[in-house]
């Protein structure tokens, strides 16, 4: 409809957003709201980011779960025998929007109890970062046919990109992103760098300090809370990169001239 009143009927792509169910062997452990794709490695990732998992070979088995009615939308999990289950299943969630994620941690004290101060000799020159923004912005292909999409990407220190996701939850994109680093091999990430499309939460840190990622950029803002973690354990944090500008505001000794 345009503003003088004149309408017309089309067919318009959409994001796609529905349940995934992950599942600790056959018994229901979480339901998130997310884009299907990348299942597999949002589940890895989400177990990642909570501080239940920490590697690859912490994962027995991962895959579409054969006694549900919907295995499409469901994903099922095996932990190896390091994992210690009832303590897993303690953990049990409910269900978590595509809008806000699960997070456990109610305070900065409780985050050191899972997660340790970042150490990395990472050092990242001014001008690549600013060139981080536009090939984010190339390889948002779901992006570009709904216009309602997050991403996260993580390059590495040279630039490259090592792997996007795009979902409609930021909290699901930077799991599946965290997921697929797991799951190939690119681990941990602590020689990397993130840049999100949107604004930085306190759970984006969060899940960053589970991967050990040292620097985190966003496009937008960050919240108070995430600031005062990332000075706190050690993320540089950048908010607001659009060239020719950002701003810096925590561990800036990482970004050179």
């Amino acid at each position: 409809m345009q503003a003088d009143g004149t309408a017309s009927s089309l067919n318009d792509q959409v994001a796609v957003e529905e349940p995934l169910e992950i599942r600790i062997g056959n018994r229901p452990f979480v339901v998130t709201m997310r884009t299907p794709g990348n299942d597999e490695e949002l589940a890895a990732g989400f177990m990642t980011s909570e501080g239940i998992a920490s590697s690859k070979a912490d994962f027995r088995e991962i895959d579409r779960c054969p006694l549900s009615s919907n295995p499409e939308n469901t994903i099922r999990i095996r932990f190896s025998d390091k994992i210690d289950g009832q303590s897993v299943e303690s953990r049990r969630y409910g269900a978590v929007s595509s809008s806000c994620g699960v997070c456990g941690k109610t305070s900065i004290t409780a985050i050191g109890n899972s997660h340790t101060q970042i150490e990395s000799d990472l050092k990242v020159r001014r001008q690549l970062l600013f060139d981080l923004p536009e090939r984010l912005r190339e390889n948002q292909v779901v992006f570009d046919r709904t216009g309602g999409l997050h991403s996260s990407g993580i390059f590495n220190q040279d630039g490259e990109l090592v792997c996007l996701r795009e979902d409609v939850g930021r909290h699901n994109a930077l799991d599946k992103a965290i997921g697929y680093s797991l799951l190939n091999g690119v681990w941990p990430l602590n020689e990397h760098i993130l840049l999100v499309s949107g604004r930085v939460s306190f759970e984006i840190i969060q899940k960053a300090l589970a991967a050990k990622i040292p620097l985190v950029a966003a496009v937008s803002a960050p919240s108070s809370l995430a600031i005062e973690v990332a000075r706190e354990y050690g993320v540089t944090l950048i908010g607001f990169l659009r060239p020719p500008k950002m701003n810096v505001y925590s561990h800036p000794q990482r970004i050179l001239d």
